[in-house]
């Protein structure tokens, strides 16, 4: 036993197991402080020395928000790379500076918000950026691969505790908050939860964050699921944190609950242990707590449940032991290592898509136009930290060819701003100003970060100041001032010369041209107001817009053109500002590049059919690829960027990048934004039945490969698979194998092709390498609706391995033992009516606000459900409905006629209030039931009886 002496409490006593500890100190902290800690700032209990703590610290590819740090590609990028062990060593390099940075700022949090597991879904989601790809595999291997970096690997005390974001199925900005992902059970088993599943597994994640979207019907943020599924999942206290703001959401925009004391009671029984509400204040949400405590919602018990899970997080970081803490005195910062880190992960991330003839690599001797809106630009996101060092692909070049063999065009447009009165919009010199980087003092939230006021707002004269005219698509555009700053709109509504980049979470520094008489009204987005010219200068304003003539001093096709003429090669880098029309809370609405960069983009292919376009974005793009020569695609890529850039142009690296998602060919591919159904709408490279413009997992290589011996055995719990890799080609390079299975017969739609394994190798020109994998049977099965479980098909499955999921150099098949395919028990069980094999026209709802599915016919349409293969044994002649609402089920067998229409005559009072129908219908042996829903009605379950 361990003595402790009476100014040693047993919670600080390191010798005893954690459960100990925080039972002690939860015996010690009173009701009013253990409110405290539920919301996530959490006051210090000085009477114990406890001090205070926060969640919430942003390293999605770096440290975030809390002032300079090295900034990694974005995570779309990371998962490009295809290479766990890269990525673990970013999330070293991450949590190690989170170390030396609170060790001299408080403010920077231990507990980590990242990685997004989200799956990449639909390319138009404007949060593309945050995630890892498309597939579950992938997903979950780049985030396990980060959380264990970002834990470290000491057995007892956690570097930083990280936090999965956003659970679930959560990919539209759209509304986000209000609308419902309809999530059928196979799509949540196979797809949705599968990357949080294995993540959680894989033992490094402290805990999850639920999206703000619904599903089914019901807030993430009071869903089942965390109990029914997170919990389940490993014996570790998670801490679950709620998303800013969305406690009030459930109430204010929702209207879910009636008050606020209903929904904060609801979120905490559903397993929300830390509220993230209303900033730094914590008042609303512990007045909220108090108030369902009172009304008997919430009981001492419950609170203590979520304090515990959070004490687990803190004593796991060390809060309690910094003698022993080896975390402590992490000084890792902006090192050398972590700089040499950063540039080579932008250089593993670099995707070349095409390259006919050969004309990558460059040749030293290349005379080389670069153009375009980025091709001098290092672009942040919402997520980045300030750069410590910058890196663009003209700045890489420049290194790397030498200036004098590059030519630069920017390609903006160049305009003055004519007013009504004969005289020009005008920016005056900013002598002396001091130089500010937004974001470099660091924030908790950078959202309340404010413009400048210190700069000389925008006047007018009779000559005027000629800006950059830069157009991001839907005409939504920059506009830059000769000293480099961009117009922007500060508190006091004047207008000037002030931004070093466009940003913030109400960017202030787009603009849309309205035609307007005989000119345009230039009409501020920010603040919805247009420009107008006041006595006290350019301001914007509710009435008397200015009316201007756009004067177009030089297009940006001309000096594209004059660079391209007299290059041996151009490279138009084109993409997205990570901040306009693709970005957190706005959706993209096509795939198409901006006008503005498809003009540059014809204007250098027509001057020189020697054009290489370089794609630096967030996210797919569709464009006519047939007369370029060469394309290459990189996410955003951290403060070497550039450099990595032109290494891959040059030849330095092979790029091996390996696109983490499908890049659709039109926009005519792609399902509603809202459309979460995979399967029946086939979505991903699992389902998708088109022709891509590139596919999943597609990547070139400056050398070639070979592929030869697939041999597949079932052994025990996994199938044994191995294959030889030979690098054919005369340079170094690193190829990524893939795996990918597919039921060769399936009884019911199985994906045409799922990835399975991976490895990115190194190989030497003529090396030839073995790769051997362990493909566990499970990865075999599917989610079957008949019995609400994991079932395997017996009978055979082809292994598939190659480059890409369509460059398939390799195949052989396996036959597995499984269990066979039964009818639905639908005497015993009847059928959930959300377990349908198909259908048509409907959504999943909310049974009740706590458990369970319904469905309910989209409104304003008739909504059709199949469920195969029902055995009714040797007859029914009864069928009920448990329906709430008010309209019909039909039911038929088989496409015949209808054999029932049930009604529950008189609407029942509302969704939640169900009533059983029952009608006579004669069925005997195995049939497709088909229902028919009409009308606004909830059906939860239909049984059958004799």
């Amino acid at each position: 036993m361990t003595a402790h002496t009476p100014h040693t409490p047993p919670f600080r006593d390191p010798h005893l197991p954690f459960a100990k500890r925080i039972d002690d100190l939860l015996s010690r902290l009173t009701l009013e402080e253990k409110i405290g800690f539920l919301h996530q700032f959490v006051p210090a209990v000085e009477r114990l020395d406890i001090p205070a703590f926060r969640t919430g610290q942003e390293a999605l590819h770096g440290v975030a928000w809390m002032g300079p740090a090295t900034v990694f590609p974005q995570a779309v990028g990371l998962g490009a790379t295809w290479n766990t062990d890269l990525v673990r060593r970013v999330g070293e390099a991450v949590s190690k500076e989170i170390r030396a940075m609170r060790a001299r700022d408080d403010r920077v949090g231990l507990n980590v918000w990242s990685p997004t597991v989200n799956l990449l879904r639909h390319p138009l989601w404007g949060r593309n950026e945050e995630g890892y790809s498309e597939d579950p595999r992938l997903t979950s291997a780049i985030a396990t691969a980060y959380t264990h970096g970002l834990r470290g690997e000491h057995p007892t005390y956690w570097r930083t505790a990280p936090v999965l974001k956003h659970w679930l199925a959560h990919n539209n900005e759209t509304n986000r908050d209000t609308t419902s992902s309809s999530v059928r059970p196979r799509v949540l088993h196979e797809y949705d939860l599968r990357a949080f599943r294995d993540t959680v597994e894989a033992g490094a994640v402290a805990g999850v964050m639920p999206a703000y979207n619904l599903v089914n019907g019901r807030p993430n943020h009071v869903s089942p699921y965390l109990r029914e599924h997170l919990r389940t999942w490993t014996e570790e206290d998670l801490l679950v944190c709620s998303d800013a703001g969305a406690p009030s959401n459930l109430v204010d925009s929702e209207h879910y609950f009636d008050t606020h004391e209903e929904a904060t009671a609801a979120a905490l029984l559903a397993g929300v242990d830390s509220f993230t509400d209303h900033g730094t204040d914590s008042s609303k949400i512990t007045a909220r707590v108090r108030g369902a405590l009172e009304r008997g919602l919430l009981t001492e018990s419950d609170i203590d449940t979520a304090v515990r899970r959070q004490l687990s997080v803190r004593f796991r970081l060390g809060e309690f032991d910094p003698r022993y803490d080896p975390h402590a005195g992490t000084g890792e910062f902006d090192t050398p290592a972590h700089r040499a880190l950063a540039q080579e992960v932008a250089e593993q991330a670099v995707v070349l898509l095409k390259n006919d003839g050969g004309l990558l690599p460059l040749a030293e001797d290349t005379r080389i136009a670069v153009v375009g809106l980025l091709a001098d630009e290092c672009k942040l996101d919402w997520y980045s930290g300030t750069l410590i060092h910058r890196s663009t692909p003209l700045e890489g070049l420049y290194e790397r060819f030498g200036a004098e063999r590059v030519e630069f065009a920017e390609g903006v447009d160049r305009v003055r701003f004519k007013t009504a009165a004969g005289t020009f919009l005008h920016a005056p010199a900013a002598d002396g100003a001091e130089e500010q980087v937004r974001g470099a003092e660091g924030a908790l939230d950078p959202a309340t970060l404010t413009g400048r006021t210190d700069l000389p707002p925008l006047t007018t004269d009779a000559t005027g100041t000629e800006f950059a005219l830069m157009e991001w698509g839907e005409g939504v555009l920059t506009l830059r001032a000769p000293d480099g700053r961009y117009l922007s709109v500060a508190e006091d509504g004047c207008l000037r010369a002030s931004a070093d980049q466009p940003g913030g979470w109400i960017v202030q520094e787009t603009f849309r041209l309205e035609p307007h008489e005989n000119g345009h009204l230039l009409k501020h987005l920010g603040t919805g107001r247009h420009v107008c010219v006041a006595a006290d200068g350019v301001r914007v304003a509710e009435a008397n817009p200015e009316i201007f003539e756009v004067i177009i001093t030089e297009r940006g096709e001309d000096a594209v053109r004059r660079a391209a003429a007299e290059a041996d090669v151009v490279l138009v880098v084109a993409g997205n500002d990570p901040h306009i029309n693709g970005r957190e809370t706005e959706d993209r609405t096509t795939l198409r590049l901006p006008r503005h960069q498809e003009r540059l983009l014809h204007t250098a292919r027509a001057t020189n059919p020697h054009t290489v376009l370089a794609l630096v974005s967030a996210y797919p793009y569709a464009f006519d690829s047939a007369r370029l020569p060469a394309v290459l695609w990189t996410a955003h890529g951290g403060q070497a960027a550039g450099t990595a850039l032109a290494r891959v142009l040059a030849g330095d690296v092979s790029p091996a990048g390996r696109l983490p998602q499908t890049w659709y060919a039109d926009d005519a591919d792609l399902p509603d934004l809202l459309d979460y159904d995979v399967i029946g709408s086939r979505q991903t490279y699992l389902y998708f039945e088109g022709t891509p413009l590139f596919p999943f997992g597609h990547g070139l290589s400056y050398a070639s490969f070979a592929y030869a011996d697939l041999t597949a055995k079932a052994e025990g719990a996994a199938v044994s698979v191995s294959f030889t890799v030979t690098n054919t080609g005369a340079m170094a390079a690193d190829e990524v194998a893939q795996l990918y299975l597919r039921a060769v017969d399936p009884a019911l739609p199985r994906p045409r092709r799922e990835l399975a394994a991976l490895d990115r190798v190194r190989l030497e020109p003529g090396e030839r390498r073995e790769l051997s994998f362990e493909v566990p049977l499970s990865a075999f099965g599917f989610w079957d609706v008949h019995q609400g479980r994991w079932r395997r098909e017996p009978g055979p499955y082809e292994l598939l391995a190659g480059a890409s999921s369509e460059d398939v150099r390799l195949r052989t098949t396996v036959t597995l033992d499984g269990e066979a395919s039964a009818p639905r028990p639908v005497l015993s069980r009847g059928l959930d009516a959300s377990d349908f094999d198909e259908q048509s026209s409907i959504e999943i709802v909310d049974r009740t606000k706590t458990a369970g599915d319904a469905v309910t016919p989209v409104e304003g349409r008739a909504g059709e459900l199949v469920y195969r293969d029902c055995d009714f044994g040797k007859g029914v002649g009864e069928v009920s409905v448990t329906v709430a609402g008010e309209g019909v089920v039909d039911v038929s067998l088989d496409g015949g006629p209808v054999l029932a229409s049930l009604t529950p005559g008189t609407p029942t009072p509302g969704p939640y209030d169900y009533t059983t129908v029952t009608a006579g219908i004669l069925a005997e042996g195995v049939h497709d039931v088909r229902l028919r829903l009409r009308g606004p009605l909830r059906l939860a379950h239909v049984g059958f009886s004799g």
